[in-house]
């Protein structure tokens, strides 16, 4: 396992990150940076995102689309992932995270303006994702399936694994249950849900996912408030770590920018193709409507979500007990300010963030089944596997889990920004005519293929 983890730093490290922000500096120069300039539209796209454009009865709204894609991102990696980033990088991990989820978030727009772009129609839904835009944008249908596989593989089964391993350890901790116990009831639960359909994934996404997340931002609240005298000493404790000269000569910077970016990202998924897969499925007027609306999802992520979870460590972390991290970490920090409460908090927390990343990336698998084959059967046999998978990852070793995620993330990411970057001004064209209908007054932008020539159209077929 060893060399295992030295190969994927090694690919992380000099191929990835390399990779990931030449494209998110290139998108950001091309769209006139999009994610700051266009901000206050974000929130204009989000106020008037709980309706469709279609049948009510037959199509997602861009609001559940966007809550679908928030529970992938919002999982285990903003509490589990931000306190191991510290453990092992240093307060400047957090400063880096911010710094990536600014300039990334582009990707975020770009992938996911393309999967409304070349998204189908379903029955009761649209579909699309990286495997769909891949196909009908570059033609490749080798790339694409290349695509479906490691889109299975890192959400479906890496990253759901990462969410029940996390869950497991966390239910142990807080109420001493075994995690077979914990894998046997996230099991019970899926089953359930995933057999449901995109419908009642985006039902369950739509209330449990904001509910939760207000109250894990409240507790975070409330920590600060009580301890706001210590919060600039926090930050100067950021900065200076991700800065500083003692951190420079230890070597510790370079560790804290690799941990900052690749906890950052597996929280966020900016550019690694999985929000595409339900970002597709929103019924909006224009495809940059909904690429607006998951840049504003990363935002939501990382400099919320996990910045709690930051303040909550950093502003405990005086007498945390060696060798205490991960969720155990955020546990313990989080029991100083509230009392022993915070263990059950937490680990309630946990699970519903943790099971609504496993239910929005077991959709993301099965739409990427869904390019391959149609069959009843395969599908439902794939979300057996699937359940069966997470369950197993409930019981390895977080190390294990840990690592075998960051590996199978690094070639997603690169697979996903090659073809992103291959089709960017088919995006560029689309904002263009977003902005000048904006700039004309329309309050809702609508798109009309016909009306951009340079478009290539053949096979955009919901529009």
């Amino acid at each position: 396992m060893e060399i295992f983890s030295n190969i994927t730093d090694f690919i992380w490290n000099y191929i990835v990150i390399v990779v990931m922000l030449l494209c998110a500096l290139w998108f950001g120069f091309r769209t006139r940076f999009v994610q700051i300039t266009m901000l206050k539209e974000m929130f204009r796209a989000v106020k008037r995102s709980g309706t469709t454009v279609g049948d009510r009865k037959r199509n997602i709204s861009s609001f559940e689309a966007f809550m679908i894609s928030l529970a992938s991102r919002v999982g285990v990696g903003n509490l589990a992932g931000v306190a191991l980033a510290i453990t092992v990088g240093g307060p400047g991990a957090v400063f880096w995270m911010w710094v990536m989820a600014i300039i990334n978030s582009v990707s975020a727009f770009m992938e996911s303006t393309l999967a409304q772009l070349y998204k189908s129609r379903r029955k009761d839904s649209f579909i699309g994702g990286p495997a769909y835009y891949i196909q009908k944008g570059l033609h490749s249908r080798t790339l694409a399936v290349v695509a479906v596989v490691l889109n299975i593989f890192t959400f479906s089964f890496g990253t759901c694994s990462v969410q029940s391993n996390t869950m497991a350890i966390s239910n142990f901790e807080a109420f001493g249950i075994s995690p077979e116990i914990t894998a046997v009831l996230i099991a019970v639960i899926m089953l359930f849900i995933v057999f449901g359909g995109i419908h009642r994934i985006a039902k369950f996404s739509s209330v449990i996912v904001p509910v939760m997340a207000a109250a894990y931002i409240l507790v975070a609240l409330f920590v600060v408030v009580v301890n706001i005298r210590e919060v600039p000493t926090v930050l100067l404790e950021i900065v200076k770590n991700a800065f500083g000269i003692e951190q420079i000569a230890g070597g510790s910077v370079g560790a804290a920018f690799m941990l900052g970016t690749k906890r950052g990202l597996f929280s966020n998924e900016a550019g690694m193709g999985s929000a595409p897969n339900a970002a597709a499925t929103a019924d909006v007027p224009h495809p940059v409507n909904q690429g607006l609306i998951q840049t504003l999802g990363v935002f939501v992520d990382t400099l919320c979500i996990c910045s709690c979870t930051a303040f909550i460590v950093m502003l405990s972390a005086s007498d945390i007990p060696d060798g205490t991290t991960g969720i155990a970490l955020t546990q313990y920090a989080l029991s100083k300010e509230i009392g022993a409460w915070a263990y059950p908090f937490v680990a309630l927390i946990i699970f519903i963030f943790g099971f609504s990343t496993c239910i929005g990336n077991a959709y993301y698998g099965e739409a990427n089944m869904r390019f391959l084959t149609n069959n009843g059967n395969i599908i439902d046999l794939f979300r057996i596997v699937m359940v069966l998978v997470v369950v197993a990852g409930a019981l390895v070793s977080l190390e294990t889990v840990w690592v075998i995620m960051d590996f199978l993330m690094a070639f997603m990411v690169i697979v996903n920004l090659v073809a992103i970057t291959a089709m960017g001004n088919k995006v560029y064209l689309l904002l263009k005519n977003y902005r000048m209908q904006r700039k004309q007054g329309i309050e809702n932008p609508v798109f009309r293929k016909k009306e951009i020539p340079a478009l290539d159209v053949r096979d955009v077929e919901c529009w």
